[in-house]
């Protein structure tokens, strides 16, 4: 991410995190603000600007630090060093959050959260395992503070606990010779790269984040794959179909014996659609009223029986390929 300019609380310059940050932007417009919740410039504009949004950064302090409990891949989902993304999925959950607001927020009260985190594993009976990726793509986000070098070190030295993250980004050189100690898990979101195109603009190709999966697990991080989210266009069988046979061909051997596979459908809404539509107004339509039906709060779904049916039909194509224990859930 190249930001244009930073939206930044002054007391954000009081941490370290910021310091290094001001230092690193000194060349970029600094506009101070009351909140990073709450920025009017930004709030009062147009969707269309949604795309230029996304090339701003904004610089605070987390002050939510409530855990969540998780029935997935994690105990906790976890609030953590970022929110928002500078990627332009057309589905992206967080534009239901934040709506067009949904740019990249750092977060420079790193020690604070790990502080907690590290006491609430230690408290535990057993291993907790906290997703602290689930409001943001901290491989991104690492690209400019280094956060997960950080953590992961850190998070390292305790004698509990797993940390986890999911990413559509191949940009994990950095992490490969960390001392982890096997307690940190990333989880590699894949689509069809003719999804990856159209869709999740801004992310990384389906080759290079396979490569970034085999290269973790060979580090000897605990690894997994999303297939995520299902989007079902034109030829979508043939595409998913085509997606795991490229998977069970390219990922290494060690890779595919130890993923666990989360298979997700994308859910969308009416607010991403209104932005989709002033934003990128030549960008693939995701709605379908013959496919999906709306929800409470403003969301679509796919229809009953086209769900069924291509829940069938990728345990099928899964099973010839993997294992089916390997699959973790399907929602």
């Amino acid at each position: 991410m190249q930001p244009d300019k930073i939206f930044y609380e002054p007391s954000a310059l009081n941490y370290e995190l910021g310091k290094i940050l001001r230092n690193q932007y000194k060349d970029l417009p600094w506009i101070p603000i009351e909140s990073h919740n709450n920025i009017p410039e930004l709030r009062n504009s147009s969707n269309s600007e949604f795309a230029q949004m996304k090339r701003h950064l904004i610089i605070g302090v987390r002050k939510t630090h409530r855990y969540v409990p998780n029935y997935k891949s994690s105990d906790f989902l976890v609030p953590y060093t970022s929110s928002g993304c500078s990627a332009m999925c057309l589905y992206c959950y967080l534009v239901c959050h934040y709506n067009k607001c949904s740019y990249l927020r750092l977060f420079v009260n790193r020690e604070q959260m790990l502080d907690k985190l590290m006491k609430t594993a230690n408290k535990s009976d057993g291993d907790l395992t906290f997703e602290i990726g689930s409001n943001s793509d901290l491989v991104l986000e690492n690209t400019i503070t280094s956060n997960l070098e950080w953590t992961i070190e850190n998070f390292g030295k305790n004698e509990k606990g797993f940390i986890t993250f999911p990413t559509k980004f191949d940009n994990v050189d950095s992490l490969l010779n960390l001392n982890h100690r096997g307690r940190t898990i990333i989880r590699v979101s894949v689509n069809p790269q003719e999804i990856i195109n159209k869709i999740e603009l801004g992310t990384s190709s389906l080759r290079n984040r396979i490569n970034a999966l085999n290269k973790m697990c060979e580090a000897g991080y605990k690894v997994g794959l999303l297939i995520a989210p299902i989007v079902l266009i034109d030829n979508w069988k043939r595409l998913y179909a085509e997606l795991i046979t490229t998977l069970a061909n390219e990922l290494s051997e060690k890779t595919k014996k130890e993923i666990l596979i989360e298979v997700i459908f994308m859910t969308y809404s009416y607010v991403q659609r209104a932005i989709n539509n002033e934003a990128f107004p030549n960008a693939t339509e995701l709605y379908d009223q013959k496919l999906m039906t709306g929800r409470g709060m403003g969301k679509y779904f796919y229809r009953t029986p086209l769900r069924a049916d291509a829940e069938s039909f990728l345990k099928d194509e899964i099973g010839k390929q993997f294992d089916l224990s390997k699959i973790m859930y399907i929602v």
